[in-house]
């Protein structure tokens, strides 16, 4: 069955098509950007699209949110016409992208914003459009005292309350390595930390799919305290959700996130278009701000706010402060791993 995004990328195209009968289905369609799920697509459909669309006369575009793992597989399976234009990729996924062979080089030659990034941004893969932070996030109604420490999601008073995210998603990924480190693991063993989960089994109330839907289960009442991403926090509290975030005594994780143009998209100038768009001051500066609260790799762009207040006044304060981990590590055994949490991580 055709899905509601299908059948408007599939109407779009027809329409282009009837306007100039030379082009084909693939150079008709609109320009498809696989963004994730969640306060991601909430804060490019608000922001970062009506951005490309004024610098593009109103190209026209469609957001297919979906984790990283999906859009490799997605792409792999169509490699010569790829489904999919531009792809969001956490490190591991980007690095696992690129050895597949999946993503063109970034035109930096072309680029006005490239030169403005970070240099830990400037990536000729893609260029890294955003910091993501992962630490506590908890309800205050429910727990008086704040979280402290990745351990604290153990205490027995938060029994058949904890939410966690499996391991397809960075964030869950990210967050077994750090348990793994507090027993004694590293990004290279992990077994610590799956003998922890064991022990946190009867604190679980759900282990969400993507942290999108875990963002829901808080907005739900269903879970009390849980890893969580700053800004999809961020996004919650704005809509009234009692939620807030805290950066755990071991360090929360920092992680960049890269935009990539697909190869053999037939839509590579509108690729580009967009992924200007995203790396430029303009749209980093207003997702930056409230709701949003994305935090920014371009130099122009000043940190206020929320995100100077709780987790960095720079980008070189945040890469002081946060832990960073070795993806390229993490990635030589994370399929293993993500089917050893499939199977043993049941509720």
């Amino acid at each position: 069955m055709l899905d509601r995004r299908r059948l408007l990328t599939t109407a779009l195209s027809l329409g282009a098509m009837e306007l100039f009968p030379g082009l084909s289905f693939a150079q008709a369609r609109p320009l498809v950007f696989a963004t994730f799920t969640g306060s991601w697509e909430e804060a490019h459909k608000a922001v970062l699209v009506p951005a490309f669309r004024k610098e593009t006369s109103n190209a026209p575009i469609v957001l297919d949110p979906m984790l990283s793992v999906d859009q490799i597989a997605k792409v792999s399976a169509a490699k010569a016409n790829p489904p999919i234009d531009v792809m969001l990729h956490d490190p591991g996924p980007a690095l696992t992208a690129l050895a597949q062979d999946l993503v063109e080089p970034y035109p930096v030659e072309r680029s006005a914003a490239f030169k403005e990034l970070i240099p830990d941004a400037q990536d000729p893969h893609g260029p890294a459009a955003f910091f993501q932070v992962v630490g506590l996030t908890y309800n205050p109604d429910t727990v008086k005292t704040p979280p402290t420490s990745w351990a604290d999601l153990w205490r027995p008073e938060y029994k058949g309350r904890v939410g966690i995210t499996n391991m397809n998603s960075t964030l869950g990924t990210g967050f077994m390595v750090e348990i793994a480190k507090m027993h004694g693991g590293s990004e290279s063993n992990i077994d610590p930390a799956f003998k922890a989960m064991e022990k946190l089994k009867p604190n679980l109330s759900a282990v969400a799919a993507n942290p999108g839907a875990l963002a829901t289960l808080f907005q739900q009442g269903q879970v009390d305290i849980s890893p969580g991403n700053f800004n999809a926090i961020q996004i919650l509290k704005a809509k009234g959700v009692p939620v807030e975030f805290v950066a755990p005594k071991e360090g929360a994780i920092a992680f960049k996130t890269l935009i990539q143009i697909v190869k053999n998209s037939p839509n590579r100038e509108l690729a580009f278009k967009l992924i200007e768009a995203a790396i430029s001051e303009p749209v980093q500066t207003r997702l930056m701000q409230a709701p949003y609260l994305v935090v920014p790799t371009n130099t122009k762009v000043k940190m206020t706010g929320e995100i100077a207040r709780v987790l960095a006044r720079d980008t070189d304060d945040l890469k002081k402060k946060f832990v960073f981990q070795d993806w390229k590590t993490i990635n030589a055994q994370r399929p293993a791993w993500i089917e050893r949490f499939n199977r043993e991580i049941k509720l």
